[in-house]
């Protein structure tokens, strides 16, 4: 059983003073390539492309890409022998097989395929399928390393987070998992203790399973119930593996879960346990597919909360880990009017000061995504003209007690209680 880290020195360069934006300059890294767009399983998935475009859209013409100590960071195909630290090497194979233009794909080797999780609806293969999902791990991995020869202290790659993909199979849109493999790469190097938190609505599944038996990962969780969404998983009990047991940290929350909940439930678990353990590297995966107009899930967040919770997590990185932290996007599928406003607000927080949620979206990010609505055949939406919602954030303060007649407080008081001994924590004061 896992007992409160005994702190330590962060690895790295020492901190380098105020993280509000102004001075001194924080170096930092956006990871970007207009290849990562190639990741695209057709024109009807889910998962356009068009939400990263958007995006880097948005963060440029917002001025982020510009700011002082920004360095754009290369997104290099992954080499097989970086993806086998957490993939089966019979599971490359057959995404490189997967990848080949359809025509040349024998129905025997679909059929085989499917079992790798390659093929139908949720992944289907499409030409060039390996490159693309390798480039996605290479951007997570050159952020890693960048951050850990302190070139950078935090850095962004919102084209990643795939936390779904397993060992041997794909799954939930994800073919190659990016955060598994960063965070492998890191503790193969020499990292002490990394946590991963993930805030997307699914439960971090992948990343869970990938280090299950790994002392010195912690995986945090926080998503809607598995009782009522893919991929069904992420309870109070999977606690991790029989090598790291209580290493693994499911919070699962109520479907409709409102913004000001999900910031609640947030502040109530993983500030104390990011504390407890002392990572020395930060990993945080930023799914906008928690917001209120997501086509994909339940839950009914606002971009102040998600915006809010960014912030929460710089905050932690600066105060636990000498400010190294590494940001991945995720989910997200309300791809034009949600994700690329949702990952503008982490490009800011990763590279200085935030962007006030009522702060106008710039004309040309309108432009573009006018002329993405009319080339997907969507409607106009002349409401969205600004960074945020409108609806700020009014979190309660679990200090002052909890509600036991509110699923929400029953759901976040039963984590703590199930998982904050471990930890040396009290599930009623801390």
């Amino acid at each position: 059983m896992p007992v409160a880290a005994q702190p330590s020195p962060p690895a790295g360069p020492a901190p380098h003073g105020p993280v509000d934006g102004v001075a001194p300059t924080v170096p930092t890294g956006i990871v970007w390539d207009d290849a990562l767009c190639e990741y695209d399983f057709g024109p009807y998935h889910p998962m356009a492309p068009i939400r990263l475009a958007l995006t880097r859209e948005l963060a440029r013409s917002a001025g982020l890409w510009e700011r002082p100590g920004v360095e754009t960071l290369s997104a290099p195909v992954a080499s097989d022998a970086q993806l086998a630290q957490v993939h089966d090497p019979a599971y490359i194979d057959a995404v490189r097989r997967a990848s080949r233009p359809l025509a040349e794909i024998s129905a025997e080797e679909l059929d085989e395929l499917v079992r790798f999780g390659l093929g139908g609806d949720d992944v289907p293969a499409f030409p060039g399928m390996h490159t693309a999902s390798a480039r996605i791990v290479g951007g997570s991995l050159t952020a890693l390393e960048a951050i850990r020869s302190g070139r950078v202290r935090r850095a962004v790659n919102f084209a990643g987070g795939l936390h779904h993909a397993k060992s041997s199979s794909a799954s939930g849109f994800c073919v190659y998992n990016d955060a598994a493999v960063a965070i492998r790469h890191a503790l193969d190097a020499g990292e002490e203790r990394v946590m991963y938190v993930d805030v997307d609505v699914h439960h971090g599944d992948g990343v869970e399973r990938l280090l299950w038996d790994e002392p010195r990962a912690i995986t945090l969780s926080v998503h809607e119930t598995g009782e009522r969404l893919f991929p069904g998983t992420g309870f109070v009990q999977d606690s991790g593996g029989s090598g790291a047991p209580g290493t693994a940290i499911n919070v699962p929350l109520p479907s409709r879960t409102t913004a000001d909940g999900w910031v609640r439930a947030i502040r109530a678990t993983v500030p104390p346990l990011v504390r407890a353990v002392r990572p020395t590297l930060l990993v945080t995966q930023h799914g906008a597919d928690s917001h209120r107009l997501d086509p994909l899930a339940d839950l009914s967040v606002s971009l102040e909360a998600q915006r809010e919770v960014m912030l929460l997590m710089r905050e932690l990185a600066e105060e636990v880990c000498g400010g190294r932290w590494l940001a991945l996007g995720g989910g997200g599928y309300a791809v034009i009017d949600v994700v690329p406003r949702s990952w503008a607000h982490l490009v800011a927080i990763v590279t200085g000061a935030p962007i006030e949620a009522a702060a106008p979206l710039p004309e040309a990010f309108l432009a573009a995504a006018a002329a993405a609505r009319a080339e997907h055949g969507l409607s106009p939406e002349p409401g969205i003209l600004s960074f945020g919602d409108g609806r700020p954030v009014a979190a309660g303060d679990w200090s002052r007690g909890f509600d036991p007649g509110d699923p929400l407080d029953r759901a976040v008081q039963a984590v703590r209680r199930a998982v904050f001994p471990d930890w040396g924590l009290d599930p009623y004061l801390d």
